[in-house]
């Protein structure tokens, strides 16, 4: 790669970041960090792949926002406007992942379990995440799992929250700076299927690879009291993004917002969401399925009950 192309990478990377970064003060100082770099000549020698990695580098050394990455990809970037999520080939990707479920199931002693691993657009997931949830409703206690949970888009994160709930509940903004607009984001009055509802105990299972949207998740149903979390912080990327291209083979993502509690103003961002019950992230799942399992007993034996109360002993008994 001869350094005018370098150079115009490098400067492409800049507008972007000039044009849409949520921080502007933030922005002008990645834009003399990168300047910099490409002056001392730190990206002459590098291939594409080595490229991207050493500006994300550098793009993250200012700031620690996780969110901004300059990516590498083996295919030709589309060009900015195409929608991602209409793509035959994100279509396929999300039905190649269960849309984001890695798991759905009832645990003995009626506890429902949930893994996900990205939250799709609710355009694509959202039959899936109805089908799941029916499943959980009659459940007595739910273990949602995002340790494995890379992101996602916050529509979905409010489908998936609106079976959780009662009713309407106003639990994040989202502050852009195109427009200097705020969005309140809002669970929804109306979710197909059925809700597993406001009331029975939830338990969220975190870990250092819970990222973005699994974290607002996580943050949002610990912000409300409406769950506890289990496991080790996550990894504190707090910013929705968007991807931009920067050359055949290269797109850069840019925060282009970021998500405040809509009370205190707080968010997850460079911390992570801290749990309430800290355990290593591999034992979250065992220390939560205990206290679900705790939690069933506590509901007595009467009828159809003593089924699951023995179930609940036996899973306790193994553990």
């Amino acid at each position: 790669m001869g350094s005018e192309e370098r150079a115009a990478q490098v400067n492409e990377v800049i507008r972007r970041l000039d044009g849409h970064y949520v921080f502007p003060d933030v922005a002008a100082k990645l834009a003399e960090v990168l300047r910099g770099r490409l002056g001392e000549g730190a990206y002459a020698d590098l291939g594409d792949a080595e490229f991207a990695t050493t500006v994300t580098e550098d793009l993250q050394s200012v700031n620690g926002d996780k969110h901004l990455r300059l990516r590498h990809h083996v295919d030709p970037v589309a060009e900015d406007g195409d929608a991602a999520f209409d793509s035959d080939a994100f279509r396929l990707e999300a039905e190649l992942e269960a849309f984001g479920i890695a798991s759905v199931q009832r645990l003995a002693g009626n506890v429902g379990y949930l893994d996900t691993t990205l939250l799709y657009p609710a355009e694509l997931a959202g039959p899936a995440i109805a089908a799941a949830m029916t499943l959980l409703a009659p459940t007595d206690a739910l273990l949602l799992d995002v340790r494995r949970n890379r992101g996602g888009t916050p529509g979905t994160s409010a489908l998936l929250q609106s079976y959780l709930v009662d009713e309407q509940v106003h639990y994040l903004d989202i502050y852009e700076r195109e427009g200097d607009k705020t969005t309140q984001m809002w669970t929804l009055p109306y979710v197909p299927g059925a809700k597993f509802g406001g009331t029975k105990p939830i338990w969220v299972l975190t870990g250092p690879r819970t990222f973005s949207g699994g974290e607002d998740l996580a943050f949002s149903l610990q912000q409300q009291g409406r769950a506890k979390t289990v496991g080790e912080p996550s990894r504190g990327g707090a910013h929705p993004r968007e991807q931009y291209k920067v050359d055949t083979y290269l797109d850069v993502t840019v925060s282009i917002a970021r998500s405040l509690h809509p009370e205190t103003g707080e968010n997850w961002e460079g911390v992570g969401v801290r749990p309430d019950i800290p355990v290593d992230a591999e034992k979250a799942f065992d220390t939560a399925y205990a206290l679900a399992l705790k939690h069933v007993l506590e509901l007595g034996e009467a009828g159809p009950r003593r089924a699951v109360a023995e179930e609940a002993r036996q899973a306790l008994d193994r553990m």
